[in-house]
């Protein structure tokens, strides 16, 4: 049978077509000709194609080529492979969420495929064997993806089609291969029949994005080999079982590295029983080597077969899931194979990956929505990582249209529909047959938002036939017709308390959230809500944060700058905007400041400190707390004035109190402790050293402070402007301008520096944050907006008040909401040029509460360099601080708006006794909270830009050239919440009162 595009759309779009002479999938194990093979990584049976193919690329298939496979090319393009055809140039990167690529475009249903615009990449590879086929010796291509169907013919003869383009699709050449120079050509096909259950939230590309490899069959070669583990309920001893299937006339045997040789069993099964076993677990991943020989009929070698073994037991015991018989807590992210190559990764950048998510005390990955490249799975077994491995699964768009009810049940896709049965169960068994032997993988997941159905139930039954491990699908919270289909309750985006609230009444499943804490733009707030109640029910097991990284596409705007893109940068629609802007870490993979919050809400020792002793509960499953070197440091302001070590012996799961070996000086001032648990050596993911948890208590000593009163300032009372003026300082308040009109500092012969670049105002508004705007703040806050814009000084002047030691000057402005609402700013200026400031609002009756309450002040970008005295070192914001710690730090303001994808609220500090902004020579201005430490302080941001220009702005790009310092010192923002984008609001917790007088004191003063 041939293959022709043009005149196979039926084909194409039928979902029972799945595959066609593609063949069985198989374990992901490599074969070698010996040992020092096998030992270099080189496989002799293994010949890559990756490089420079010659591409012909077409807007839909009408636009191919006939007979492409025999073309001459060398007018063609050279593209590299692996990579994405959108992101060399040709069709374009669309972002959607939801909704299908073509919705809008092209009237098509399930069973039909976009005709107009349906991209194909016709690829072309000439190649010599490295050497001739032996006899017997079979030859095979697998291309390890491609999406989202694959066409292939090899010298001219077609030689099969295959979809699902995240597990191989591998092709036996042997018939077609000639001597000297061979031709394999492809056809990929962005939309397939098969697309309308590939509608995951990501970046919709094209083409070959992994390797493709010749593989060459010995005569006798090993085609599979299933590796399992029987754990003993004492744990004293495990039998490791190998089943092999071998092609042609020969034998395996095997070694296991430290234990001996595996003999068959009565089933025809390679065993060993391993005494006092060293079981795998994410907190000790040991791998134990074994060594499969396959030997001809004559009894040579002629496969080596390496392959790593993690002795470890888990499933549902007991009613909840066990690793090796301890219950488990999933400190787990959503992964998508993201980069900015798209999903184009290198083994290197994954190994990376793992490394960050080990040393942020991530413990599990989940892989939305689809099973990655087989090295990721290596590398999880090597690290230390719960893998939950989820199916290639999503028709996310028609089941919005069922739980919208614009369609019924039964049109559900895949639902109960029979057409699509044979797709979801290849989909199953090219997944569980490529990954089955790795120790990480815990849990297989049938996929991602497609709704429930027999379909899915069948899927599941047929994992349970072959496998132990429990099968997970969240569909099910929305149609409960099948929940056999799960063994765990799973959801997304259930708040705590809603959870806690479902096991009071629901006891029969563990609960995990596959999807939770939505980490789009500044968010994360409130996440220890999650974590703690794992650990405080039994039943909750933790979840998996939405997502790892950014999807983002590198470009470039009309001037030339680089620029990360988002839905629509490309032109594409429809799209999903920022929606894809969810990472804890950057695109680049670098880290978010949410990642200080994740390393914290997921730390492994819960650490709780005061004056005298810590209180530590050591949550890991089977490392004592000896494991890791603690120490105490105590700091005032900053500077260490006491250290020493901590021995800390607490076996797992245990708690207890143990005495500081240091005291807290009684000398007065505020002190900081600070307990913090270390990799006493070096790991594969971490350098000794590393901090693995860490508490920190803040004491206080009374004592009494040295004021030198400086002579009270002068007053000048003129026709316009209220003159105050000392010494050092002098400040004009302005009855046109309403408001603190000039601060100079350091009086010279010129007048001395001015430190105000313009007239500070009352703020209440931040540049929206991306959760902020998918509850519609913007729409319900505007008030609040308008407030901060086009606040009025109320006429008549400021109210003026002379003090023996002081001048205070007070504006009473009006603010624009609906009802009015009012906001005093009292200035009360000392003869040393300190003005404290006293701002008072008093709300409209029934307005929303206030984004923020604090003051907008403007000065020179020459003050440039920020220090302060607050939380740190991170952005931290009132449901995102626990993470942060207290102490000194130093940053440039031009670095302090953290790069979202969209520019929106970001930079601030909790927690802020004090901070100073300063130019190169040590001037500018420091800000101090009135009453701290007892209040424990104000909150602060210092941007080169104001709320309004930064909400202006698409991308940074777009931001203006820097020209100030904005300060705003207040009295609070509201948190930044994170249970989910599209409603969720910050915790009522982590609000300002609404409906109150605020007041907020705060002091500034010229250095």
């Amino acid at each position: 049978m041939n293959f022709d595009l043009t005149r196979d759309l039926n084909r194409i779009a039928d979902p029972t077509f799945v595959a066609e002479n593609r063949l069985p999938a198989h374990s992901d194990h490599r074969w070698f000709a010996d040992d020092g093979e096998a030992a270099a990584g080189a496989s002799s049976f293994e010949q890559c194609l990756n490089g420079l193919w010659k591409l012909h690329y077409a807007k839909n298939p009408a636009g191919t080529l006939p007979e492409f496979w025999a073309a001459d090319t060398s007018g063609w393009d050279d593209v590299p492979v692996p990579a994405h055809l959108q992101l060399l140039g040709y069709d374009r990167p669309q972002y959607t969420n939801v909704q299908y690529p073509w919705d809008g475009h092209e009237q098509v249903a399930p069973g039909e495929v976009p005709t107009g615009y349906n991209p194909v990449g016709s690829y072309v590879k000439d190649y010599e064997l490295d050497r001739p086929l032996d006899p017997g010796e079979r030859l095979s291509v697998t291309f390890h993806g491609a999406e989202s169907a694959i066409a292939v013919w090899h010298n001219g003869t077609y030689v099969g089609y295959g979809t699902d383009g995240y597990t191989p699709s591998e092709f036996d050449l042997t018939p077609t291969v000639a001597p000297g120079l061979n031709r394999l050509a492809v056809q990929v096909i962005k939309f397939s029949g098969q697309s309308w259950i590939e509608d995951q939230d990501f970046y919709r590309f094209s083409g070959i994005f992994r390797d493709v490899v010749l593989y060459r069959r010995p005569a006798v070669h090993l085609q599979d080999v299933r590796v399992t583990t029987e754990v003993a309920p004492d744990r004293a001893s495990a039998v490791v079982r190998v089943r092999v299937a071998l092609d042609g006339d020969g034998s395996v045997r095997a070694t296991l590295d430290g234990v001996g040789a595996l003999t068959a069993d009565e089933t025809g099964d390679l065993a060993v029983v391993v005494d006092k076993p060293r079981l795998w677990s994410a907190e000790d991943p040991h791998l134990y080597a074994l060594r499969l020989e396959v030997l001809d009929g004559a009894g040579a070698v002629v496969e080596v077969v390496p392959q790593r073994v993690g002795i470890r037991r888990f499933g549902i015991e007991g009613g909840v899931l066990r690793v090796n018989g301890q219950r488990v807590v999933f400190r787990g992210v959503n992964r998508h194979e993201f980069g900015l190559q798209g999903r184009v990764m290198s083994r290197e950048q994954t190994e990376a990956d793992l490394r960050l998510m080990k040393r942020a005390n991530i413990n599990a990955v989940r892989t939305s929505h689809y099973p990655n490249n087989s090295f990721f799975y290596e590398l999880a077994d090597q690290y230390g990582l719960y893998i939950v491995d989820e199916m290639n699964v999503e028709a996310h768009g028609v089941w919005d249209e069922i739980i919208q009810g614009r369609r019924r049940i039964e049109e559900a896709v895949p639902g109960d529909r029979s057409e699509w049965r044979p797709s979801l169960l290849a989909r199953a068994e090219a997944m569980f047959e490529r990954d089955k032997n790795h120790p990480s993988i815990v849990m297989w997941s049938c996929g991602n938002e497609a709704f429930g159905g027999t379909n899915f139930r069948d899927v599941a039954d047929w994992f349970r036939a072959h496998d132990s491990r429990p099968v997970h699908y969240e569909g099910v919270a929305h149609d409960p017709r099948y929940p056999e289909t799960t063994d765990v309750v799973s959801r997304m985006y259930a708040p705590a308390a809603e959870i806690e609230a479902f096991l009071a009444e629901h006891r029969d499943k563990p609960y995990i959230l596959c999807e939770y804490a939505h980490a789009m733009g500044n968010s994360f707030g409130a996440v220890e809500n999650y974590t703690e109640l794992a650990y405080r029910e039994a039943l909750f097991q933790g979840g998996f944060i939405w997502d790892f990284s950014d999807q983002a596409i590198a470009l470039r705007d009309r001037h030339g700058r680089p620029f990360l893109g988002y839905g629509g940068d490309c032109g594409e629609a429809p799209h999903d905007g920022e929606f894809c802007g969810n990472g804890i870490v950057f695109a680049d993979h670098s880290p978010t400041p949410k990642l200080q919050e994740v390393r914290h809400v997921y730390q492994p020792l819960r650490v709780v400190v005061d004056e005298s002793s810590v209180a530590v509960e050591n949550r890991h499953l089977f490392t004592d707390a000896a494991a890791f070197a603690a120490d105490v440091v105590v700091r005032r302001e900053g500077v260490t004035v006491a250290r020493a070590p901590l021995d800390v012996a607490l076996a797992p799961g245990d708690k207890a109190t143990f005495p500081l070996p240091v005291a807290v000086p009684a000398v007065g001032g505020e002190y900081t402790v600070d307990v913090s648990f270390r990799l006493r050596s070096a790991t594969d993911w971490a350098d000794a050293g590393h901090e693995v948890a860490f508490g920190q208590g803040v004491v206080v000593r009374p004592g009494v402070r040295a004021v030198v009163q400086a002579p009270a300032p002068r007053v000048v009372r003129g026709i316009h402007n209220i003159g105050v003026h000392g010494t050092h300082f002098s400040a004009l308040f302005s009855q046109i301008h309403g408001g603190l009109a000039s601060y100079r500092f350091g009086l010279t012969h010129d007048g001395g520096r001015e430190l105000l670049a313009s007239v500070p105002r009352p703020s209440f508004w931040h540049a929206p944050t991306s959760n902020e705007s998918g509850w519609g703040m913007p729409f319900e806050d505007g008030s609040w907006l308008l407030a901060s814009r086009y606040a009025r000084a109320a006429r008549g002047g400021p109210a003026v008040t002379e003090h023996f030691d002081s001048v205070e000057v007070r504006y009473t402005y009006e603010l624009p909401t609906a009802p009015a609402s009012k906001c005093d700013v009292a200035y009360r200026v000392f003869g040393d040029g300190r003005i404290e400031v006293t701002q008072s609002l008093r709300p409209g009756a029934g307005l929303t509460d206030p984004p923020e309450v604090g003051l907008l002040l403007e000065t020179s970008a020459d003050l440039s360099h920020l220090r302060w005295y607050g939380d740190g070192p991170e952005e931290s914001y009132v449901d995102r601080r626990g993470g942060a710690r207290l102490g000194v730090f130093s940053a440039e303001v031009e670095d302090q708006l953290t790069p979202y994808l969209r520019p929106q609220e970001a930079g601030n500090h909790t927690g802020v006794r004090w901070a100073t902004v300063t130019d190169d020579r040590g001037r500018g201005l420091r800000l101090s909270c009135s009453s701290a430490p007892e209040s424990l302080g104000m909150e602060l941001s210092a941007l080169p830009w104001t709320p309004f220009e930064i909400e202006n702005a698409r991308h940074h790009t777009e931001l203006p050239p820097i020209h100030r310092t904005v300060l705003r010192p207040a009295l609070m923002r509201r948190g930044v919440g994170g249970d989910d984008s599209w409603g969720a609001r910050t915790h009522p917790e982590y609000l300002l009162p609404r409906g109150q007088e605020l007041e907020f004191r705060f002091t500034f003063q010229g250095l």
